[in-house]
């Protein structure tokens, strides 16, 4: 993409309404705009790294062999009234009337829908385990939406939802979605610390948050300093594998890490003092095992070996999709912008012209930029008529991994120069040498 064909609203100055580091330097990337409060227009950069987050959570939730389909963002309150949840959910839900009178609502979850499809159409336990997900957006009416993506009321979410026969089968199905969203984080160049927690509104007494560790996050949370050594890694797993799932949710979960909710104190004593951590967390995930909540009282039921039917156990599984693009700037910045990991990063490179109309640098920044399209990669092309400054300005805030800098000078030399944006080193490099150390580091070659 060339920046002079591009829509990217950029802003000197910090909005006053911003309070946080990630919705100041979203405003001032112009990735979103707010529209009332707690609701955004995605702008084009930021679609373009929210839907980066969306295809990685589609990748591992099909890599775990979850099944993505889509539901409607207005449901019915019927169905949440035989769950008993209309009238307890609370405020938080917008509930409102369609124009023949019957009552409607914004969704803020999914378990009722859900439920309901699964209850029409299967009706045996040879079809088990089942877990079905999709990505839409939800509304929570808060009360005091605030911090922009990460408190808003419209907001885009991953859940998905398990049927199995049996609590052990249930208990898997936990298990494979804490390794799948270790592998999602990882991939967008998260830590998140899957986190004991309470089960909410949601209900469940299996339930543990995936945190990232903040000063700006929501919640206080408690941890034993080890488990921020641990890591995933490239290693493969069979999902289908029972024992293999089970070992890495103890290997993670085993040292202590809780929220302020399901805090104890005297087992948190008991962690060697050095290791002890108070700090503050962002929630961008919770996984959730329920039993027979839902399909008891929505009747869905299977019949079971024994021809009798039988109750499915249930579980909820969501990852706040939006929220994360949040969450990783609120991990990944420095005073002059964004640092995106490679994973969900909106471009792959930026490639600044420092003299732009010098015939020599037009044509050996257009090489490059026809190069690294023709290899799979997005280049952002800055061809604007500006101060080098301003250009170098602009490439630090919004955040791109990597700046190829083209300059006559450099050009004379036979080079260009190839800046690393979380580290600050640079290298001169031939044109093509930097190209492909480009290609090689997004495995493109």
């Amino acid at each position: 993409m060339r920046l002079t064909r591009y829509f990217l609203p950029v802003l000197k100055e910090t909005p006053a309404e911003a309070q946080i580091v990630s919705h100041r330097l979203m405003l001032r990337a112009g990735m979103i705009k707010q529209s009332s409060a707690g609701i955004y227009s995605w702008l084009p950069l930021g679609y373009k790294v929210l839907k980066n987050i969306e295809t990685i959570v589609h990748e591992e939730q099909q890599r775990a062999g979850h099944i993505p389909l889509l539901m409607p963002t207005l449901q019915s309150a019927d169905l949440w009234r035989e769950s008993g949840r209309y009238d307890d959910y609370g405020e938080e839900m917008l509930r409102i009337q369609d124009r023949h009178g019957r009552d409607m609502l914004y969704g803020p979850t999914n378990e009722e829908l859900v439920t309901d499809i699964f209850r029409s159409h299967v009706s045996s336990y040879k079809d088990l385990p089942l877990t079905l997900y999709h990505i839409q957006w939800k509304f929570r009416d808060e009360r005091r939406p605030r911090f922009g993506v990460m408190r808003g009321r419209e907001f885009y979410m991953k859940d998905g939802y398990n049927f199995d026969l049996t609590k052990e089968d249930a208990l898997h199905a936990y298990n494979r979605h804490l390794v799948s969203y270790l592998r999602t984080y990882e991939r967008m160049g998260l830590q998140a610390i899957p986190m004991r927690a309470d089960g909410g509104p949601i209900g469940g007494d299996y339930t543990h948050e995936f945190l990232v560790l903040a000063e700006t996050g929501e919640s206080e949370v408690f941890y034993d300093s080890a488990v921020t050594d641990l890591s995933f890694g490239d290693r493969e797993i069979d999902y289908d594998d029972v024992a293999q799932c089970q070992g890495v949710l103890e290997e993670f979960t085993t040292k202590y890490a809780r929220t302020d909710e399901t805090h104890d104190e005297a087992l948190f004593n008991e962690i060697p003092e050095e290791r002890r951590r108070v700090a503050r967390g962002i929630e961008v995930g919770q996984i959730f095992y329920f039993g027979t909540k839902y399909s008891d009282a929505l009747g869905a039921t299977v019949q079971g070996p024994d021809g009798k039917p039988v109750s499915v156990h249930m579980g909820s599984h969501g990852i706040g999709v939006s929220r994360l693009l949040g969450a990783i700037i609120e991990a990944s910045h420095d005073e002059n912008g964004i640092i995106w990991p490679e994973g969900v990063t909106p471009f792959h490179a930026g490639i600044v012209n420092l003299k732009q109309g010098d015939a020599e640098a037009d044509a050996a920044c257009e090489d490059l930029y026809a190069k690294m399209s023709a290899m799979g990669l997005e280049p952002l092309y800055d061809d604007r008529n500006e101060r080098a400054g301003g250009k170098f300005a602009t490439m630090d805030l919004i955040g791109l991994p990597w700046r190829i800098t083209v300059g006559p000078r450099g050009l004379k030399n036979g080079v260009v120069e190839l800046t690393s944006r979380k580290t600050g080193e640079s290298e001169e490099l031939a044109p093509d040498a930097a190209l492909n150390k480009i290609a090689a580091i997004y495995g493109k070659q």
